[in-house]
This record gives structure tokens, C-alpha cells and sequence, in this order.
């Protein structure tokens, strides 16, 4: 037997008449007729005690009689098997499983610091009590092993990698997608069902934190610089067309580069600046 079958137990409160009928009449017969036979029926009550057991919702029992598979009780309830089982409790529950943070190396080399989310639930219990040794401990090495194998396949950020469409930053859906198939494989041979995996921390680690900071910083300060010299050369060039239109005044090429520059000196300045007033004529 290499897979899950249902056990169909025997009701326990059935047997717990019959073992309580058993005992107080054999504790009846020795008193009454001080035989000591009815030890036995004593001795008997006794070893069908630890038959009996219960299951919680969601929750379950693997039965093993000397090394064999006997099957998984999975009803609730309260029941009795053969006293020389033995029983095994697996929880049928979904659990959480928040990971360490790791240090590990994005697909580009830059050391990141990452963590995971798991949600996740035994489905076969044959598989989490006999094809692994610990399959709690099963969870955490293979969590582990999966985010290591998926920060080692995207970038954190595209930065060094300006083709990546996918980064661990900007695409969360694709990756922890990516994420619970890996760790569905990976935990599969336990038995475990893989109900949510997702990135619960994502950053640089400390160590290059800092360099990181400033490059994110100039690369926004060269975006809001081209956006400034955008507009400017846009407000320049509508400013020119607007004074030739009405024809306010005539400039030669030298007035018009003249007067471009002074514009863009103003519109593209980041600090205020202190205009100078000509008395004479536009030629001084």
C-alpha cells in the first residue's frame, strides 16, 4: 500500500458499552462468587481501552498495525480500533509559515534580502507521514530552498537588466505565481497542498542599501530634469511662435538665441531667479 485510504472505524461509543459491561460484571463475578476467572475478563476490558480515540474537524488518525498501513480515519467523531493500533495525529488544517529573511543573490548578482509567505494544508496524509521524516520540517527546508532558486531568477529591479520585464519588485503576480508552482512541486512527495505562496519581504541587503538609495534617487532627479527640459523647450518654442504670430517685435537669429537661452535659464533654474532690468535698448 503506497497511497491514502479511508479507515471506517467502529463507532467508540458502542464499544465503550460493551467494555464497561465487561469490566463491572467481571467485578460482580469476583465479588459474588470469588472466582478468580473473572480477572480475565477484567484483564480484557483493559486492553481494549486504548482503542479508543476521537478526531477533531479537520483533523485525522493514521492507523499502523506493526508496520503496516492500515489506513486514515478522517470522520469526526468517536471510535474504536483494533487496541493494537497505533495512531497518529495529522492535522488537516490550513497553516501559515512565515519564512526567515534570507540573503540571497538576485539574477543580476546584487545581494537582496527576501522572505515567504506560505499557506499550506496536508492533502495526502500516506505521503506526510511515510515519504518524508518530518514533514513539518519538510515545509520549511523546501520554502527555504524555493525562494533561494526564485530570487536567483529575476531581478530585483531593472535597473542592471533594462530588457527584464519581470522583477521581484514590480512583478509581484508573476512571480509568487512562479512561486507556488515551484513550491506545489517541491512539497508534493509530502503530501502537502500549496494554498497561497507569496514574497512577505523584499529589500536590498544593508550592505549596498545605501548605493542603491542614491542611484534610485539621481535616476529620479535625471526623470523630473528631462520633464523640466521638456516643458521648457516646449513653452520656448511656443513663446517664439506666439511673438512672431502678433508680430510684437521683430528678432533676428541672435535676439531669438538670446532670448531661447534666457528662457531656458529661467524655466529650467531650481532656484529663484533675480531678473535684471535693461533701461537702454535691446542692443545694450
Amino acid at each position: 500500500m503506497n497511497q491514502e485510504k479511508e479507515n471506517k472505524p467502529i463507532s467508540g461509543y458502542l464499544i465503550l458499552v460493551v467494555v464497561l459491561i465487561i469490566l463491572f460484571g467481571s467485578i460482580f463475578g469476583m465479588i459474588a462468587m470469588k472466582s478468580p476467572i473473572f480477572i480475565a475478563g477484567i484483564l480484557v476490558a483493559l486492553v481494549m481501552t486504548p482503542g479508543f480515540f476521537f478526531v477533531t474537524p479537520n483533523g485525522s488518525r493514521v492507523l499502523v498495525l506493526f508496520g503496516e498501513y492500515k489506513g486514515t480515519v478522517k470522520s469526526n467523531g468517536f471510535f474504536w480500533v483494533n487496541p493494537f493500533y497505533t495512531k497518529q495525529n495529522i492535522s488537516l488544517r490550513a497553516r501559515n509559515f512565515d519564512s526567515d529573511r534570507v540573503k540571497v543573490n538576485d539574477k543580476v548578482g546584487n545581494p537582496i534580502l527576501i522572505g515567504v509567505i506560505l499557506v499550506w494544508r496536508v492533502k495526502d496524509t500516506f505521503k506526510a507521514a511515510f515519504e518524508v521524516d518530518d514533514y513539518e520540517n519538510f515545509v520549511r527546508i523546501q520554502s527555504d530552498a524555493a525562494v533561494r532558486k526564485l530570487a536567483g531568477q529575476y531581478p530585483y529591479d531593472n535597473f542592471e537588466d533594462n530588457e527584464a520585464e519581470i522583477t521581484l519588485r514590480s512583478g509581484l503576480d508573476e512571480v509568487n505565481h512562479a512561486l507556488e508552482l515551484n513550491l506545489g512541486q517541491r512539497l508534493d512527495i509530502a503530501g502537502i497542498e500549496v494554498i497561497e505562496a507569496r514574497i512577505g519581504y523584499l529589500a536590498y541587503a544593508s550592505e549596498i542599501a545605501g548605493a542603491i538609495l542614491r542611484r534610485q534617487q539621481a535616476t529620479a532627479i535625471v526623470a523630473a530634469r528631462h520633464k523640466i527640459v521638456e516643458g521648457a523647450v516646449s513653452m520656448v518654442e511656443m513663446a517664439l511662435e506666439d511673438l512672431s504670430k502678433r508680430e510684437v517685435i521683430e528678432l533676428d537669429e541672435e535676439r531669438k538665441a538670446a532670448m531661447v537661452s534666457n528662457l531656458m535659464v529661467v524655466l529650467c533654474a531650481d532656484k529663484d531667479i533675480t531678473p535684471v532690468v535693461n533701461s537702454g535698448t535691446l542692443n545694450h
